[in-house]
């Protein structure tokens, strides 16, 4: 698992900036990255990304995902490294959109969005 530690990292990253950026990341980020990437199911990768991004705010959503065998100790540890990077990318990403005009962000967010479904779709 630790073998795609530099991936996770990078999914932390990617999920900190653009949530820093547009204000997304678990459901738009490292959800589809967890399914289409490390061939996750739907439910663990959203378990995951609920240990990533809302370990305060989505513990009890964490615990019904383990309890019901959806989600492992692996994925506990996989959503604690993404959180690492999510730390680190909120704040650069959101350096980023506050240096760009309100028009360019919303452009760049409405691409990123079709970028995903297109890749959703044709999975």
């Amino acid at each position: 698992m630790f073998t795609n530690f530099i991936g996770l990292l990078g999914i932390g990253i990617a999920a900190g900036l653009l949530s820093g950026m547009f204000g997304v990341g678990g459901g738009v980020i490292i959800v589809p990255a967890m399914v289409l990437l490390y061939g996750m199911t739907q439910q663990s990768a959203i378990g995951t990304s609920l240990i990533a991004l809302l370990l305060p705010v989505g513990l009890l959503g964490i615990i019904e995902y383990y309890r019901s065998g959806k989600i492992s100790t692996e994925n506990i540890w996989i959503g604690l490294i993404i959180a690492a990077g999510l730390f680190a990318g909120a704040y650069f990403g959101a350096k980023i959109a506050t240096n760009l005009s309100s028009d360019v962000l919303r452009k760049a967010f409405a691409v990123f969005m079709g970028i995903v479904a297109l890749h959703l779709w044709f999975k």
